[in-house]
């Protein structure tokens, strides 16, 4: 939290206008049968911070005027009373809502039931379609994030917190149904908060906003300059601005990134003398001087040097001497081809083109052992194998 508040005062003129603009809007906007069916539509403020905040926050604010019609129907999720069924449990915190007055809660859900009944996808987006609202028992609240699914979450409808031991549970529960949140993530400078309907009055609706800019502005973990512009807008209108800060603000920025600059120096050079101061008392102390160690020179040995190769020079080579004396072989032909002993004619064909006669007469020759051969290996191959 910082010391230095901001100082954050709205025009209430300003304001007063702006919404008066969005009611003739919405009006013009509007059908016969939203008019018919009392449909209104949500008004919510949207804040543009400076900068992007390091930890994300969801604030809680009281309205002095209540956001709800008697219409929105609100869920509440109780943890299981021992030694009852989920039934009896039912039954009991309806009527202990009875008993203290509380008559804005609809419906009542028992935590073994939400895990055994509403399991399946389909029967989440039912539940998250059924009701405007959510709301636990701050004894389950932990226990619920794994079990009704993520779609809450993106829709803005997860479940506030209510201790339902409190003496005064109708006025908690009247607070936290009438009231509002708003989520202030870190992945961004941008957040809304629903503030009103369009339903209200013109005074109801400014007293609303200013209540909720008050709130955040005291409860937002922030420092140094927080809010740069509010916008006031319906769910099918333009943002229309009510309050924008000053460009002084960008010199306040710039001061408290110097300061945060000469703080860190003034850190940095005091470790530095500190330790300055250590290790001069260390010296004395030991008394002995802080040699620094000389390096050693290694030789450095040359490499080896290879014997060259003795190049053959062209006065060594002696080339072998030609019989010819340089001279090509005299030609005995003369350059002529030899002349054909049969004039370029094929040799006659003794048999005159037939085969020769076999002379067995086509028959095998008969084996001149008479088998005997064979017999004597085979003779051979029993008596081994016996």
């Amino acid at each position: 939290m910082a010391d230095k508040r901001e100082e954050l005062v709205l025009d209430r003129v300003q304001v007063k206008k702006a919404v008066q603009a969005l009611l003739a809007f919405l009006k013009t906007k509007s059908t016969p049968d939203s008019l018919l069916l009392d449909e209104s539509q949500h008004l919510s403020l949207l804040f543009t911070l400076w900068k992007i905040p390091k930890q994300a926050q969801t604030i809680r604010i009281p309205l002095p005027h209540g956001i709800r019609t008697d219409t929105d129907e609100v869920c509440l999720f109780t943890r299981d009373e021992p030694n009852m069924t989920p039934d009896q449990t039912q039954r009991f915190y309806k009527k202990l809502l009875a008993e203290r007055g509380v008559k804005n809660v609809t419906e009542v859900i028992p935590y073994k039931t939400l895990k055994t009944e509403y399991k399946p996808f389909e029967a989440k987006r039912r539940l998250l379609g059924n009701f405007d609202m959510f709301l636990s028992d701050d004894r389950v609240r932990r226990l619920l994030s794994s079990h009704i699914g993520k779609h809450f979450y993106e829709r803005k409808k997860e479940p506030l917190s209510v201790n339902l031991r409190s003496k005064k549970l109708a006025l908690d529960i009247q607070r936290t149904i009438q009231g509002t949140t708003i989520s202030i993530s870190k992945k961004g400078c941008c957040c809304m908060a629903r503030v009103a309907h369009s339903g209200m009055a013109a005074d109801e609706i400014a007293e609303n906003i200013d209540s909720a800019v008050s709130t955040i502005v005291t409860k937002l973990r922030m420092k140094g300059p927080l809010i740069k512009i509010i916008h006031l807008k319906s769910q099918s209108s333009v943002a229309l601005p009510i309050y924008t800060s000053n460009m002084n603000h960008l010199t306040l920025l710039e001061e408290t990134k110097k300061q945060a600059r000469a703080a860190m120096d003034a850190k940095t050079a005091s470790k530095l003398k500190s330790a300055k101061k250590e290790q001069k008392s260390t010296e004395k102390n030991t008394g002995a001087e802080v040699e620094e160690e000389i390096p050693q020179l290694v030789p450095i040995v040359p490499p080896s040097k290879k014997a060259k190769l003795e190049k053959q020079t062209k006065k060594g080579l002696e080339k072998a001497p030609n019989p010819t004396g340089g001279k090509k072989a005299p030609n005995p032909t003369g350059g002529k081809k030899a002349p054909n002993p049969t004039g370029g004619k094929k040799a006659p064909n003794p048999t005159g083109g037939k085969k020769a006669p076999n002379p067995t007469g086509g028959k095998k020759a008969p084996n001149p052992t008479g088998g005997k051969k064979a017999m004597k290996r085979k003779s051979k191959r029993t008596k081994k194998a016996a």
